[in-house]
């Protein structure tokens, strides 16, 4: 009777310190056993609670190991790298673009004022060949005296042949008015920020014919 009384003890401290399996502990320790009230029974949600535990910090390790799969923030290289519209550009550049916009625009008024009807839209191309064809001579010398170069003319820049359309008029206006506003931007964005002092006051110099030119356009457009 002492050996199975300290049986019965030990089955019953191993009930008490395994709590999840303690039905199969019944089953296995002896004779059938009553069922223990539903109060008596021991807590099982806490003990898988407690059990779980341990499992914490290695569940915290893996998730440092592992992040989470998602969208991947662009790197600050892959950022598109550009210059917002009006702020100037590089003085070089800009030498190129303005050389090029004022050749292009001394041709298409010189080709049209053989064609234009309206007498003062051939006395505002004359004023654009004139005025342009400085300017560009000008920037052509700023850029010579600094070592800076200066883009040779475009073959496309020779003015096309043909006789004018009944809508010649109108159209080449609405070209001019869109040269002289996007030639406006650019002269502005350099007078005001520029690198160069030669540059930016050459800039500011031309900025004002630019913008007459573009009134006496806008005005004589129907």
């Amino acid at each position: 009777m002492k050996i199975r009384n300290g049986s019965l003890i030990a089955g019953t401290l191993l009930l008490a310190v395994a709590a999840p399996l303690w039905a199969v502990s019944l089953a296995t320790t002896g004779p059938a056993q009553p069922l223990p009230d539903a109060d008596t029974a021991p807590p099982v949600v806490e003990s898988l609670v407690a059990g779980s535990s341990s499992l914490v910090p290695l569940m915290a390790m893996d998730a440092q190991a592992k992040p989470p799969m998602g969208v991947d923030a662009p790197a600050p290289d892959a950022v598109p790298v550009g210059k917002p519209d009006g702020k100037p550009i590089d003085d070089i550049q800009f030498v190129e673009r303005a050389t090029d916009r004022g050749r292009a625009e001394v041709n298409a008024a010189r080709d049209a004022i053989p064609q234009l009807k309206d007498p003062q839209l051939k006395q505002v191309a004359e004023h654009l060949v004139s005025d342009h064809t400085n300017a560009t001579e000008r920037l052509s010398q700023i850029a010579t005296a600094k070592g800076w170069p200066v883009p040779a003319p475009r073959t496309d820049d020779a003015p096309p042949s043909g006789t004018a359309s009944s809508d010649f008029d109108a159209k080449w206006v609405a070209d001019m008015i869109d040269g002289h506003e996007r030639a406006a931007a650019l002269y502005r964005a350099q007078a005001q920020g520029a690198d160069d002092d030669d540059l930016r006051k050459y800039a500011r110099d031309t900025l004002p014919t630019i913008e007459r030119h573009l009134a006496e356009l806008r005005s004589l457009q129907k």
